[in-house]
């Protein structure tokens, strides 16, 4: 059965009021952090009162649920879009450089997809699954470069994620820990890249 003009004007109005809070909620955790999301806050950005904002997201929960979907998803994004090359070591290194810059260069969003920063919240299954699909293409990026062990698919994710927070932590705005990443890709690499390519 074919959904009514109206149905489809109130659907389509419904998730433009959603996409409008998650842009006032993306622009106050980039200016204040995540600790000062507040719904009060969030519903005078988005021009809405407060309980207009449980019309569209049941709780506080729901929206950083929200945003982390978009985040997981920008990444996948960014891990689709990467170049595959026939130098898998040139094209390990495009990815980690792509990751520390996708990290560095929006604060809260890395915080959100890879700290738990904010006390009491857990993506659902949907949005974690989403986090699950870039971390499958790691995978399969170290598989093509000889490393199938997954002891060190977690070596790699601690060691670049580590970078980020170092370079978030230490170095805002500067480079001294992204120009680290390739010294950190070699070493990697000549330690654990001694199985089958693919």
């Amino acid at each position: 059965m074919l959904k009514k003009p109206a149905e489809d004007w109130r659907a389509a109005r419904r998730e433009s009021a959603r996409a409008s809070v998650l842009t006032a909620a993306w622009g106050l955790v980039r200016e204040e952090g995540l600790a000062a999301l507040s719904l009060r806050e969030l519903a005078r950005r988005a021009g809405i009162t407060t309980p207009t904002v449980y019309a569209y997201f049941e709780s506080k929960n729901a929206i950083l649920d929200a945003m982390f979907a978009q985040a997981a998803q920008a990444f996948v994004d960014l891990k689709h879009s990467l170049p595959v090359t026939d130098d898998p070591r040139h094209d390990l290194l495009a990815d980690a450089q792509a990751f520390v810059t996708f990290c560095v260069t929006d604060v809260p969003r890395y915080q959100l997809l890879f700290q738990h920063s904010v006390p009491g919240f857990t993506p659902s299954a949907e949005s974690y699954e989403l986090a699950v699909g870039a971390l499958e293409t790691t995978r399969e990026l170290l598989a093509r470069n000889g490393v199938h062990d997954p002891r060190h698919l977690d070596i790699w994710t601690a060691v670049t994620v580590g970078l980020v927070g170092q370079q978030v932590s230490n170095d805002p705005g500067g480079d001294r820990w992204i120009g680290l990443v390739e010294d950190v890709t070699r070493m990697f690499l000549a330690q654990y890249a001694h199985g089958d390519t693919t």
